[in-house]
């Protein structure tokens, strides 16, 4: 059973940087599509930034290009997504999701979710 587990949340001033990670097992990720998401409170879920387990192949929201950075490690089975010049508008819970797709940024064609972790930026 595919499992996805989250850390590295906290809280952080605006500016500042904070990586998380995504342990995963329970799987043969070699053709998922590994997810990063985000829900801020009364918000809808949003994608953020999405990497393909084999090629590495990643994609962006606009709204965190030039600042996020997702990456994976093969030996670890493990995806990490490096937040740097974080705003206040990017606090939200994070959450990590793995998908039997290319690449999807529709959060509806992901299959497993890890529980989240708080990301909180203050001004």
């Amino acid at each position: 059973q595919v499992q996805l587990v989250e850390s590295g949340g906290g809280l952080v001033q605006a500016g500042g940087s904070l990586r998380l990670s995504c342990a995963a097992s329970g799987g043969t990720f070699s053709r998922y599509a590994m997810g990063w998401f985000r829900q801020a409170p009364g918000k809808e879920r949003e994608f953020v930034a999405v990497i393909r387990w084999t090629g590495g192949i990643t994609y962006y929201a606009d709204s965190v290009k030039g600042r996020f950075t997702i990456s994976r490690d093969y030996a670890k089975n493990t995806v990490y997504l490096q937040m740097n010049r974080l705003k206040p508008e990017d606090t939200a819970v994070y959450y990590c999701a793995a998908a039997r797709v290319f690449y999807s940024v529709y959060a509806n064609q992901y299959e497993y979710w890890g529980q989240g972790t708080q990301v909180t930026v203050s001004p």
